[in-house]
């Protein structure tokens, strides 16, 4: 699977930037499970990326910071029986990530105020329900 992986469209990991681990998985693989190292796992350097701008690295490094190690991001698939899909996984899984922790922050709420007709409603509302309330504790008697 060479080549750069694309994250968004400003943003594109270059190929040496990822580095690769392959283990035995503990997952499916029945008798060969023992035998193929089909377990990927795929690290990336956000603190020393030259793909991330100094705003993007920044965002990233500060919403991944419970999952880095200085500064490297880990990221292990297991779960199909072959490297190569695991290898596609991880990849996705990192995209994934990566995709959220660089996206922009939400605008800020802008707080508003009911209308004076939504209040007077809620008003009646309540007049109402308590009238109810009042009428049946005064014919329980």
């Amino acid at each position: 699977m060479p080549g750069d992986l694309p994250v968004t469209g400003s943003i594109v990991i270059p190929e040496s930037e990822l580095r690769w681990r392959f283990s035995r998985s503990s997952g499916p693989g029945g008798q060969s499970v023992n035998t193929t190292d089909s377990r990927a796992e795929l690290s990336f350097d956000v603190a020393s990326s030259s793909a991330l701008g100094p705003t993007l690295k920044a965002r990233a490094l500060e919403r991944l910071s419970g999952r880095l190690v200085d500064g490297v991001l880990t990221i292990a698939a297991s779960e199909h029986k072959s490297q190569m899909l695991n290898r596609r996984a991880a990849q996705e899984r990192l995209v994934d990530i990566l995709r959220t922790a660089t996206a922009a922050p939400p605008r800020p709420r802008r707080p508003t105020r009911p209308s004076k007709r939504a209040v007077q409603a809620r008003i009646d509302a309540k007049r109402r329900r308590g009238e109810t309330k009042r009428l049946r504790k005064d014919t329980s008697d």
